[in-house]
This record gives C-alpha cells, sequence and structure tokens, in this order.
C-alpha cells in the first residue's frame, strides 16, 4: 500500500457556503466553469446526441450514466471542483448516484414538482437533518431570465416532506427561479423541493447534473459498470463508482478502497488518537466535515 500516491481531499464548503447551503437547501457559485470547459463539454454532448436515431431537436433529451459514455464526461466522477463538497457530505463512503446531460429545447417536457429519491419513504424519514443525496449542476447555456428551461427551488424546504404543488406544475410564492449563467454550478439537497419552467425561447438549456450519496445507497442510472471502462479509471474515480462483486462491500467497502482521500488539512488517511493501534484504518471511522465543525 506505500506504494499507492493518495491524494488530498479537494477544497469543500467554506463555512459561509455550508451555512447557506444548510439554511436554503441549494448554493449558487457562478463562473466555476471557463468558456474553454463549457465548450469543451458541449462540443462532447453535441457529438453524442448526433449519433443516437432517437434524438429529435424539439424534444427533450437526457442520457443517463454518461461518465461511461465519454472520456470527457468520465472526468467529472472526482473533478476537484466539486468532488470536496460532496465528500464534506459523504466522507471515505462517498458514491456517485447518477450522471447525467439534459438537452431543453423550446417547447420540451419539463418537471412536475418534487424532491429526488424515494417517494414513499422519502429520505428525510431516515435521515431529517442531512441529505442522502446532494446534485451538482453544472450550467452550460446562459439562462438570464425565467421560461428558459430554469431550475425553480423552494429555498428551505428540505424539510418539508409533504407540499401541496406536488407533481404540479404550480408556482409557489416561496419560489425562486435559477436564472444561471454559463458556467455556473448548483448544489442542492435532494431533499429540497424543485421543478423545471417551461422553456418558451429559442435558447436550447445543456446541463450535467451528478448526483452523490452514501454508498449504501442504490445507484440510480446503472446496476453495473462495464468491466473494461472500470480499467481505465483512476483510483478515486474507481472507487467512487463503488462496482462491487459482493453487495455488502457497499456498506462495508474492501480495505483496498482506504482511504479514499487523505485528509485536506493534515494530509493523514486516519482521524489520530480516536482507535487503537491494532484496529485497521479501514475499519475505523472517519469525522466528515459537518461533524468537525
Amino acid at each position: 500500500m506505500s506504494d499507492i500516491s493518495y491524494r488530498r481531499a479537494p477544497a469543500g464548503f467554506t463555512p459561509e457556503q455550508r451555512a447557506q447551503f444548510d439554511h436554503d437547501g441549494y448554493l449558487t457559485i457562478e463562473n466555476i466553469l471557463s468558456e474553454a470547459e463549457i465548450a469543451r463539454y458541449l462540443e462532447a454532448i453535441d457529438r453524442h446526441i448526433a449519433l443516437d436515431p432517437k434524438f429529435a431537436p424539439d424534444k427533450f433529451y437526457p442520457r443517463e450514466h454518461i461518465v461511461q459514455l465519454d472520456p470527457v464526461f468520465t472526468e467529472l466522477i472526482d473533478h476537484p471542483r466539486h468532488i470536496g463538497y460532496v465528500y464534506d457530505f459523504y466522507g471515505e463512503l462517498l458514491k456517485l448516484h447518477i450522471s447525467q446531460f439534459f438537452v431543453r429545447p423550446k417547447g420540451g417536457n419539463h418537471n412536475l414538482w418534487h424532491a429526488d429519491g424515494a417517494r414513499a419513504v422519502p429520505y428525510g424519514v431516515f435521515a431529517p437533518a442531512l441529505p442522502l443525496q446532494v446534485k451538482v449542476a453544472l450550467w452550460l447555456t446562459d439562462l438570464p431570465q425565467p421560461k428558459m428551461g430554469n431550475l425553480v427551488v423552494r429555498p428551505g424546504s428540505q424539510h418539508q416532506q409533504y407540499f401541496d404543488g406536488y407533481d404540479t406544475h404550480e408556482s409557489s410564492p416561496d419560489e425562486k427561479i435559477i436564472c444561471a449563467k454559463a458556467g455556473t454550478m448548483t448544489l442542492l439537497n435532494g431533499n429540497i423541493w424543485h421543478r423545471v419552467e417551461a422553456n418558451e425561447s429559442d435558447t436550447v438549456r445543456k446541463n450535467f447534473f451528478l448526483a452523490y450519496c452514501p454508498s449504501w445507497v442504490v445507484a440510480a442510472d446503472h446496476l453495473r459498470s462495464d468491466p473494461h471502462w472500470l480499467a481505465t479509471l483512476n483510483r478515486e474515480q474507481r472507487i467512487i463508482m463503488r462496482d462491487y462483486d459482493y453487495a455488502y462491500d457497499h456498506t462495508k467497502p474492501p480495505a483496498r478502497d482506504f482511504p479514499l482521500f487523505l485528509d485536506r488539512e493534515t494530509g493523514l488517511d486516519h482521524d489520530p488518537g480516536l482507535y487503537r493501534d491494532h484496529v485497521a484504518k479501514h475499519r475505523r471511522k472517519r469525522l466528515v466535515a459537518h461533524e468537525k465543525s
């Protein structure tokens, strides 16, 4: 194990960002992508929709498990621009829940009010204070005004399991329409109530959604990944995909998958002073960011 080059956890929430995220259920950060990155991602999306005979330019087009589709998308699994934020929540059991790109043209379908995850027994029943899913939205087209296929959220609604507007497009007095410019990142608590505005503009909305969760929550867009593709991944990407033969490894990952990241402050692979030396590293609890704060 000593010859493995481990990475420190990338930067995550500042205290001010975390307070805002916990209060509002979402956080928007502008200028997270450069113009060159935006152009590169748009080119990859356009290349793949051109290859799909099911694509229709006047219809909403979703694509899932995109990280396996193209190396340009694969790099999103553990990209340092966002992976530190979700690591703050899930630490050493971080897992990619779903990866998507969406193409929303004028008049295409748009989502009703909903919260992510289970409906019959929502995530909030089990984890009322913390999200069991955090979604990362990367906006690749300018959405400067409403009615452009914008994401709409109800700030602070992540603790509300019931909402009369559920499964409707009805506007809510407390809603916030996200008018993001290209290059913006929005982080969402999966429990927050959200919907999508109709696109009445000539702009085709394109974006990425990546959701992360604890390793023991089932993935949303695939059961197993292609083993040849998995062999091309770096160590952290492979771990975050959590492709295991033995089901209980999702709850108790094997020793080879620890540490996922070294502590971003100390550079250590464990929290010192908590366990006697005989306890193996993969059997020790490590504090996540909100516990430390």
